[in-house]
C-alpha cells in the first residue's frame, strides 16, 4: 500500500494509540529523568561543555529514534522477512568488525562501540532486533521439523553460537543472555518441542555458570550482589547506593531533582542506574508508573501477536511477541539489578537510559510491532497490505 493510501486511513485504524502513548510516555519521563540524573556529571566532565550536554544528546536520540522508525515503518513485514538472513549477515559483521583493533571505540575496557564521529554505535544493540527477525522467519520456515533437534534446532543453534561467541568477545554478557532469551523464547512460542527445550533450558545454566566463574569481575559482582554491605565502599559500593537512593524516595519521592545520590555518589546514575535515581525523585510512585507502562507495552505486544494469529500470520506473530520477549525482559533484569534482585548487570531500561544505539534501535522495534499492528488492522477490514 502507498503512502497516500496510509495517509487517507483514519488514525485508529493504522495506529495502536494505547502502545504509542506508553511509548512516548517513556521517552519523555526518561528524557526528563536522564537530564536530571545527569547535571551533576554534566556539569563537573571536562568534554560536556554545560549541564545541558546529555539532555542535547538524549533529545537528538530519541529525534533520530522517530526518524528511523519511521523509515523501518514504510517496509512491508515481507520485505523484513525476504532479507532477514541478508541483515543477520551484516550484523554479524559488525559484530566481528568491533573487534578489530583501531576500528572500534575502547569504554571501561569493552570493545563495544564503533565510532560515527559525533557518536558511538553498539551493533550488539542492533543484533537483538535482527537475530529476533531471522529466527521468526527460521521457525516459519522449519515448522515441519520443530520436534526433529538435528534438522530443526541445530542450525539456529549453531548461529546462536556464532552471535554468543563474538558477544563474549566484546564482552558484553548482558547482551549475551537477552540475545539467548530471545531466540529460545520465539522457538518455544513457534511450537518448540517441550521435551528439547526443557534439556536445552537445563544444560544452558551450565555454560553461563562457567563464564562468570572464569571471570574475576563476574564473580565478585556476585559476591557483592549477595551482600553489598559487606564490602559498601568497594565491590557493593554500585547496589548499596542504588539501594539507598530507593529507601530515601520512600513513597512519593524527594521532589524531581532533588536526588543526592547523583552527586557523584551513584556510579552510571543516567544509564544503567537511572531507575534508582527515579525512585528517589519521585518514589514508589514513579517506579509503579514506570513499571506499569513497560507491562502495558508487553501486553499491547503479545495481544497484536494472537491476532496475528488469528490472520493466519506466524511470521508476525513471532516478531511481535519476540519484541514482548526482549523489552520485557531487558527492563526486568535493569529494574532488578536497580533493586538488588539481581546481580548487576550493563543493560539499559528500554526508551528511558541514555544512549543512543537504544534509543534508535527500541523505536525501530516498537516501529515494526506497529506496521504489524497496521497489517493486521487492514487485514481485519479485508484490505490489501
Amino acid at each position: 500500500m502507498s503512502t497516500s493510501t496510509l495517509h487517507r486511513q483514519p488514525i485508529e485504524t493504522v495506529l495502536d494509540m494505547h502502545l504509542i502513548c506508553s511509548v512516548l510516555a517513556l521517552l519523555g519521563l526518561g528524557l526528563v529523568m536522564v537530564y536530571s540524573a545527569s547535571i551533576a556529571i554534566a556539569e563537573t566532565e571536562r568534554d560536556t561543555h554545560g549541564a545541558y550536554y546529555y539532555l542535547i544528546r538524549q533529545s537528538a536520540y530519541i529525534l533520530a529514534g522517530l526518524i528511523f522508525g519511521y523509515i523501518a515503518f514504510q517496509a512491508p513485514l515481507h520485505v523484513w522477512r525476504e532479507y532477514s538472513p541478508y541483515l543477520l549477515v551484516g550484523g554479524i559483521f559488525l559484530l566481528v568488525l568491533v573487534l578489530i583493533p583501531g576500528v572500534s571505540r575502547e569504554i571501561n575496557g569493552s570493545h563495544r562501540w564503533l565510532s560515527l564521529g559525533v557518536v558511538n554505535f553498539q551493533p550488539s544493540e542492533l543484533m537483538k532486533l535482527l537475530i529476533l527477525v531471522f529466527t521468526a522467519d527460521y521457525v516459519v520456515r522449519k515448522a515441519a521439523y520443530r520436534n526433529h533437534f538435528f534438522k530443526g534446532f541445530v542450525p539456529i543453534l549453531c548461529t546462536l553460537l556464532i552471535v554468543a561467541v563474538l558477544l563474549l568477545q566484546e564482552p558484553d554478557y548482558g547482551a549475551l543472555v537477552v540475545t539467548i532469551a530471545i531466540v529460545l523464547g520465539i522457538m518455544f512460542m513457534g511450537g518448540m518441542s517441550l521435551k528439547i527445550f526443557l534439556i536445552l533450558a537445563c544444560l544452558l545454566p551450565l555454560p553461563l555458570i562457567l563464564l562468570i566463574s572464569l571471570e574475576p569481575y563476574r564473580m565478585d559482582r556476585i559476591i557483592a550482589f549477595m551482600d553489598p554491605w559487606a564490602d559498601p565502599f568497594d565491590k557493593g559500593y554500585q547496589l548499596s547506593h542504588a539501594l539507598i537512593a530507593f529507601g530515601l524516595g520512600e513513597w512519593w519521592g524527594v521532589g524531581l531533582g532533588g536526588s543526592v545520590e547523583k552527586l557523584h555518589y551513584l556510579p552510571e546514575a543516567h544509564t544503567d542506574f537511572m531507575l534508582a535515581v527515579l525512585a528517589e525523585e519521585l518514589g514508589l510512585a514513579g517506579v509503579a508508573t514506570v513499571t506499569a507502562l513497560f507491562a502495558c507495552l508487553l501486553v499491547r505486544a503479545f495481544s497484536i501477536g494472537r491476532t496475528a494469529i488469528m490472520h493466519g500470520d506466524h511470521f508476525a506473530a513471532l516478531v511481535a511477541q519476540g519484541i514482548g520477549i526482549w523489552l520485557g525482559l531487558q527492563a526486568f533484569i535493569n529494574m532488578g539489578v536497580n533493586m538488588g534482585l539481581l546481580p548487576t548487570k550493563g543493560l539499559t531500561l528500554p526508551f528511558m537510559s541514555y544512549g543512543g544505539s537504544s534509543i534508535v534501535i527500541n523505536c525501530m522495534a516498537m516501529a515494526l510491532l506497529l506496521r504489524i499492528d497496521w497489517e493486521n488492522r487492514l487485514k481485519r477490514k479485508g484490505l490489501s497490505v
